[in-house]
């Protein structure tokens, strides 16, 4: 569904040059939902902006849904859906007009436009708001009407950048139990941007990691914290004397990352924590190592760029970019 090869982007601010996206390679397969995961100024937007033809490239070459992102731009329009992060239908308009007339752009009949539009507000739960207007639905019922807009042409591929951004934790949650179910009806490829960690956890198949306009890491959510960050494991013990001993006893196992002490705590990061924990407490028992508690965290996808970076998504996310940049991501 997407191709790209050596896709970079770069912009000239203040006089220098500022690398946005430098050599995305990427291959998406149908029916794949795919996350955008990274701090503030990353890439991420400007990456979906060249895939969307919204954006051109400073080089490389991207075939969306079969066409090529230079040559046939309005090849790629008529097959793929988008939902930037700003909102897509007229305040002052109402809702089943804006979603007819966006049919309507995509050569849909009125006729096959208004049958789509009801059969989408319906799934979406918006069909009692179809004549009110725009402006007076709240932010959830706004959200959910623009993903409604994107699908009304039914597009092999849809490109969601924040959907949920400023929505309460019950909106998010509706916003993508209906998205994952139009996914599953129709079959439809969703790339996504997100600067909430659990979304990229939850719901995508694959988490393509972007730091600095580069890919650092690209596997399923699962792989990732296996591979990169592993479960950690706390354990209390009596004394720093236990403490030292169990931070020996902990690095002699061959799956252990990472061993550290904090007085008579001792954090183990390790794959499988679950398998690995027994073994551990059966080790120290034996070297009469006491341990008085033990816990079992597992990794998020911020452990896995702490892991990669040295710092946290979270610690990135205020990190600003210039507006030339057109990557509010």
């Amino acid at each position: 569904m997407i191709h790209t090869r050596g896709l970079t982007r770069s912009f000239r601010v203040k006089g220098e040059t500022v690398e946005a996206v430098r050599g995305l390679d990427l291959d998406v397969e149908a029916g794949s939902v795919v996350a955008f995961l990274g701090p503030n100024g990353a890439g991420k937007t400007t990456s979906l902006r060249m895939l969307t033809t919204l954006l051109p490239p400073t080089s490389g070459t991207a075939v969306v849904a079969g066409h090529d992102v230079l040559t046939d731009p309005s090849g790629i329009r008529h097959r793929i859906g988008c939902l930037g992060q700003g909102n897509s239908a007229g305040s002052n308009f109402r809702v089943s007009d804006e979603m007819i007339t966006q049919g309507h752009a995509y050569g849909l009949s009125r006729a096959e436009s208004r049958t789509r539009a009801e059969r989408l507000l319906t799934a979406l739960e918006l069909e009692g708001l179809a004549k009110r207007t725009v402006g007076t639905l709240s932010g959830g019922q706004r959200r959910r009407l623009d993903i409604a807009m994107a699908l009304v042409h039914q597009p092999e591929l849809l490109f969601l950048d924040e959907p949920t951004t400023g929505l309460d934790p019950h909106s998010r949650a509706n916003i993508w139990e209906h998205v994952l179910r139009l996914h599953k009806e129709l079959g439809t490829t969703i790339v996504f941007t997100t600067h909430y960690l659990e979304e990229a956890d939850l719901w995508a198949r694959r988490v393509m990691v972007i730091d600095h306009g580069r890919v650092i890491a690209d596997d399923s959510p699962e792989k990732l914290k296996a591979g990169l960050a592993g479960d950690r494991i706390t354990l209390g013990t009596v004394d720093r004397a236990n403490a030292e001993r169990a931070v020996e006893l902990a690095r002699a196992l061959p799956t252990v990352h990472e061993v550290t002490a904090d007085g008579t705590e001792v954090r183990v990061r390790t794959p499988h924590g679950d398998a690995q924990l027994p073994s551990l407490l059966r080790r120290l028992e034996t070297a009469g190592v006491r341990a008085l508690t033990a816990q079992l965290t597992r990794p998020t996808l911020d452990d896995v760029f702490l892991a990669l970076t040295g710092r946290t998504l979270r610690e990135s996310a205020d990190t600003t970019v210039p507006a030339t940049t057109h990557d509010g991501a």
